[in-house]
């Protein structure tokens, strides 16, 4: 009897260290919620102390002047705190004062901002031009350091008018009054700095307590597995490695292989620089963006009136490429009557260009590109064979993203330390849950789709921890393989099995235009359009 209860009791108890465990979660983040909310009306009564002090505050930070109150702005005669870095500069540099006797402005060191940002506690008189009146002012500067656990994070700087006094009679009955404004800035710049350094405090401990325990350690990472602009880690990638350290200071032909946005291209480039004709040009052509009827001109070159419009000689992509590298990118879709002329270049490295009859030899590496399947090309007649045997010396496949989930954190660092540079930002951590969905994530765009969703999460994101907003889908179920074609692929088929069936004859009454009932113009339109041709 008691084996069998054994297992309920324990459940039971399970089931009430749950409940306690909620429970105490619970009341933590209501003590955190408590404690933001309390640190937020700090923050509110401080900002309206700043707003109605006659006295110009400035606070300077490692990132410039982040705050200044309404009298400042006045006092340089700008609207906004963006206005004023934009015309004096970051740290206020051009808000220039100078001693009294002294004809010259403060350099950097003198500045009573940058002495307190230094550690030290700095009461000076200054002159100044008043931008908003134009008049020349004499200014109090009153600086001091801001601290948190002893370490300095910034200053504050009160810069208040003592014109007035400077020029009263020291007999006048308003001198007195100066005075006792003097006194009450002096206890404003006192409450100013309590509280200022209060809420820093409070803000960096509950700062630290949010984000210790849910930052993903970036510093875990390996950074000796950069392989040019390649990066990972995985053991797929490292197989990619050592195939191009083998091929790359050999002249041999290269395939890559591999989904469209997995760095075929970044591929090539670590080919090339590690090659013996790293010093000379690599040439990258796209067969899929150069349109068909002038790829054969932008690749080999065209004379003078070759055809219409042709009003110069050209140069093609092999002949700007000889003694270098040209990188073919989408191999898979060039045109199928350009092929043989390409198979010629590989084999002979000589070519005509369009409208000359006289041959060029080139010196060229060749490394071929592709997304596409060129087994199922070849079978469809649409990709030559003999190209496919030429060009498929030694291929490499790239790995897509989802193979390689390990290699992720390395990516999302990279493209952190990227964006940082380009947008002017300074996102250092990625929280667990964060990196847990990107790894999570099929990426069916591969790195390029990675490299967008970081770029988008990096401009809307605020403070040193990067916010991914975006709502991954949940990958889609792969298509049987007994699944019926689409019509096009039917069709093509069809028509393919109708020209072996009467031996590729075209017209006539037992020719394949007869049997399928269309004009033969129109078949043979099909046949280029589909990329249908006789083996």
């Amino acid at each position: 009897m008691l084996t069998q209860t054994a297992p309920y009791v324990t459940r039971r108890v399970v089931a009430a260290a749950g409940v306690r465990s909620e429970v105490i979660q619970v009341k933590k983040r209501r003590s955190f919620s408590e404690q933001v909310s309390a640190l937020l009306l700090k923050r509110t009564e401080m900002n309206a102390i700043l707003d109605t002090t006659p006295n110009a505050v400035f606070i300077l930070t490692r990132e410039g002047i982040t705050r200044c109150n309404k009298a400042a702005v006045r006092m340089l005669g700008v609207a906004s705190l963006n206005e004023l870095r934009s015309r004096y500069g970051r740290r206020g540099e051009g808000f220039l004062l100078r001693w009294p006797k002294n004809l010259l402005p403060l350099c950097e060191e003198e500045h009573p901002l940058t002495r307190a940002f230094k550690g030290e506690k700095v009461t000076e008189v200054v002159l100044a031009i008043h931008a908003g009146t134009g008049e020349e002012i004499t200014l109090k500067v009153t600086a001091a350091p801001i601290l948190v656990k002893g370490k300095i994070i910034g200053a504050v700087a009160i810069h208040s008018d003592i014109t007035w006094g400077k020029r009263a009679c020291p007999y006048s009955p308003a001198l007195d009054q100066g005075e006792d404004l003097l006194s009450q800035e002096k206890a404003l710049r006192r409450q100013v700095e309590n509280d200022l350094h209060k809420a820093n405090v409070e803000l960096q401990a509950l700062k630290d307590r949010v984000q210790s325990a849910d930052i993903y350690p970036f510093q875990e990472i390996n950074h000796t597995y950069h392989f040019g602009e390649v990066i990972g880690q995985s053991r797929c990638l490292e197989n990619v490695f050592f195939r191009v350290e083998a091929v790359a200071p050999q002249d041999s032909t290269v395939l890559l292989l591999g989904e469209t946005g997995t760095g075929k291209g970044l591929v090539a480039r670590a080919i090339h620089s590690r090659s013996l004709r790293r010093n000379r040009p690599l040439v990258m052509v796209n067969c899929t963006a150069l349109p068909a009827s002038l790829i054969e001109s932008e690749l080999f070159g065209r004379e003078k009136g070759a055809f219409t419009g042709a009003s110069a000689q050209q140069l093609g992509r092999f002949e700007l490429a000889d003694k270098g590298t040209i990188l073919l990118d989408e191999i898979g879709d060039l045109p199928f009557e350009l092929q043989a002329k390409l198979l010629h270049v590989i084999q002979d490295g000589e070519f005509s260009r369009l409208g000359s009859s006289r041959t060029v030899k080139v010196d060229v590496r060749i490394i071929a590109a592709t997304n596409r399947d060129l087994y199922e090309e070849m079978r469809l007649g649409r990709f030559r064979e003999d190209l496919f045997y030429r060009l498929n010396i030694f291929p490499i496949t790239i790995p897509p993203l989802r193979d390689r989930s390990e290699d992720i954190p390395l990516l999302v660092e990279y493209f952190l330390e990227k964006f940082n540079r380009k947008l002017g930002k300074n996102l250092q951590n990625v929280t667990n849950e964060t990196m847990g969905r990107l790894m999570a994530h099929s990426w069916p765009g591969n790195i390029r789709e990675l490299e967008s969703v970081i770029e988008r999460a990096a401009i809307v994101s605020q403070g040193t921890t990067l916010q991914v907003l975006d709502h991954f889908s949940a990958p889609s179920p792969t298509r049987p393989q007994d699944e019926t074609k689409p019509l096009v692929e039917l069709e093509r088929d069809y028509i393919s099995q109708v020209l072996r069936k009467t031996n590729w004859r075209i017209e006539g009454a037992n020719g394949a235009a007869h049997i399928l009932g269309i004009n033969p113009s129109t078949l043979r339109g099909r046949m280029r359009k589909e990329g249908i041709h006789r083996h």
